[in-house]
């Protein structure tokens, strides 16, 4: 361990090692900007020509007391000249802005791996805080790691102190002094953010000024310290991926962005009507500023108005798009069954998190599929899919808005708290080449039947209010087949549930068959997952098939109805292994439907799987 100073400083050989990935977790207080510095860091890695994934790990607490381990905030990222398919295992580098950044976190570091200290902000009262009997820095717990321990605050301060800023205020600036370091030891280039700052305090230009000075500081830092042996930049050549013109994005935009290309797709206006819930506001955030392609936003007062509205929408002829979490879509449950009785087109988004109830509001979970597949009161089936990534997200949203005005039919879409934060490398698409899917509306009818059907989807028509001759009821109580009208008969009952149930089997014949990710088409054992689970199986699949074990990777969108073809695929093989962020639900569905030998692997503390865990999980399966 090394403590540097800004009287030490010595130039360095300017030896850079080149290593094929990375991963670096930025730490600290929640009013640190840790989440800030990575998504800078993110964008100066994407522009360097580096496959990558993050992962932001928020506190619960809005604002938990400043020094205690409830506030600390995460943001970590994996960037490589290789494919990258997860945030990554462990950090090999750990950026710990305080005490408690480095007690919550230094158990996940690589053994060997480097930490970055602001010693300034040791102090016993903060180490008490955080619950450190002794200082971690002189006791040799650190000792399996290389330690940087710099003064970050007083070396932000010093850096800043000719614009005239206050303590506190110069003190924001040392997220700042701490990237422009870790952008010498990787070689990012710091223009970008430079950039980024000008614009964002283009009115407050001693605040640029300061942060543009705390980086280049902190990069002049890493540029002439003498750093401890063994400790050096690094170099990560630009990754092998296709052409073509890349942003980086998150799942919330991802999302945002497919259900205004389904809307347009299907030539309709998208209503989005949400009440704010963690993880699920940035949908609403971002289609809010995006009226100009027709979309309209509304915030209700509660969750249960939010879907009702929504419902409105889509009797109207708009596209109705609800979204919450799972406490919320509980509440909109009734209203989703409405919407199942009066066959109209809603889009669900749920949001998954940590439960039960409130649970752990920042925390991702995959624990609503029972939920999503069966969560409402009677026989009210609709299609349930799930998106596999951040980028995944456009396709499945446009999926979505497609089967729900086809069918006309709600449709829940699954995504968590991970995906909708995490960010990753997305090639956007010629919007052209997509096919549009426009809406047919009833027309002018002088005998009109509201509950008529589609001979090939069972689809009802989709009648417009106020046009001539479609006058019809629309309710919570049961519906005569053909007319519509208020009907208690016992035969009509179970004629209408039974269709409702053939409309929604029946889309499995207009969805792909499902295929194999990874690996033989049978086998010894085949590794099924669902949403954000496929990067780490995506990975421990093909790491254990280089070692020349007998394994495969099935991964599922259509989580209901199922793929037609599955319940063969599945047969084929001896073992079937399904990781879940829950307790084991996809591998009871499974099991029923299939009757075959699946068994889970799951996990629910809140963080995403590591690919070790299912590599060893595998192994275990194959050996016995």
């Amino acid at each position: 361990m090394v403590t540097s100073t800004a009287a030490e400083l010595e130039p360095t050989d300017g030896h850079r090692e080149e290593v094929e990935s990375v991963v670096v977790r930025f730490a600290g207080d929640s009013g640190d900007g840790m989440q800030l510095t990575g998504s800078q860091f993110t964008l100066a890695t994407a522009l360097a020509g580096n496959d990558l994934a993050t992962f932001p790990d928020f506190p619960a607490e809005i604002r938990a007391p400043i020094g205690t381990t409830f506030g600390v905030s995460a943001f970590q990222i994996n960037f490589g000249a290789r494919e990258i398919a997860t945030a990554g295992d462990a950090p090999d580098v750990l950026v710990a802005m305080n005490p408690a950044a480095l007690k919550v976190n230094i158990g996940e570091l690589n053994t060997g791996g480097t930490v970055i200290v602001d010693i300034g902000t040791f102090s016993d009262r903060n180490l008490k805080k955080a619950g450190f009997t002794e200082d971690p820095l002189a006791n040799g717990s650190l000792d399996d790691f290389q330690v940087l321990s710099i003064d970050i605050s007083k070396l932000t301060l010093e850096s800043v102190k000719e614009f005239g800023l206050g303590n506190k205020e110069a003190l924001r600036s040392k997220n700042m002094w701490t990237l422009g370091l870790v952008y010498w030891l990787y070689d990012r280039d710091r223009q970008p953010t430079l950039d980024w700052l000008r614009d964002k305090f283009a009115k407050r230009g001693n605040i640029a000024d300061a942060n543009i000075a705390a980086i280049n500081a902190g990069h002049a830092f890493g540029e002439t310290a003498e750093l401890p042996s063994g400790l050096h930049g690094y170099k990560v050549r630009h990754a092998d991926i296709a052409p073509g013109l890349y942003r980086t994005v998150t799942g919330a935009e991802a999302l945002a962005w497919g259900m205004a290309m389904g809307a347009k797709l299907a030539n309709l206006r998208l209503l989005l009507a949400s009440y704010p819930i963690t993880p699920a506001s940035p949908l609403l955030h971002i289609l809010a500023g995006m009226k100009q392609f027709d979309i309209v936003t509304f915030q209700a007062e509660d969750e249960i108005a939010a879907v009702c509205a929504a419902i409105g929408g889509a009797y109207a002829g708009s596209l109705g798009v609800t979204s919450s979490s799972g406490p919320g879509i509980a509440l909109k449950g009734e209203a989703i069954g409405l919407a199942v009785g009066v066959e109209l087109p809603l889009v669900v988004v749920n949001s998954q998190r940590a439960g039960p109830s409130t649970g752990m509001p920042t925390k991702t979970e995959q624990s609503d599929l029972y939920q999503a597949v069966f969560g409402r009161n009677a026989d009210a089936p609709l299609v349930v899919l799930a998106a596999a990534s951040p980028a995944d997200c456009f396709e499945v949203a446009i999926e979505a808005v497609r089967l729900a005005t086809k069918y006309m039919t709600p449709v829940m879409l699954l995504t968590d708290g991970y995906i909708g934060n995490a960010s990753e490398p997305w090639l956007i698409p010629d919007l052209d080449a997509f096919e549009p899917f426009p809406v047919e509306f009833a027309g002018q009818a002088e005998d009109f039947h509201p509950y008529s059907r589609n001979g090939e989807t069972l689809a009802r028509p989709w009648a417009r209010p106020g046009t001539p001759g479609l006058q019809h009821r629309i309710g919570g109580i049961e519906r005569q087949d053909g007319s519509g009208n208020i009907s208690y008969d016992a035969e009509n009952h179970q004629r209408m549930t039974d269709l409702r149930a053939r409309k929604i089997a029946g889309i499995a014949d207009d969805v792909p068959p499902q295929g194999v990710e990874l690996g033989p088409k049978s086998g010894r054992l085949a590794v099924v997952g669902w949403g954000s689970t496929h990067g780490p199986i995506h990975r421990a699949v093909g790491n254990m098939l280089d070692q020349g074990l007998e394994v495969a990777h099935i991964h599922l969108r259509n989580i209901w109805p199922l793929p037609r073809n599955l319940g063969e695929l599945l047969s084929g093989y001896e073992a079937i292994l399904v990781p879940e962020m829950n307790n084991g639900q996809l591998v009871t569905v499974l099991r029923a439907e299939y009757l075959v030998p699946a068994e889970g692997l799951n996990k629910v503390n809140g963080q995403p799987f590591k690919i070790t865990e299912i590599e060893n999980a595998i192994r275990a399966r194959l050996e016995g």
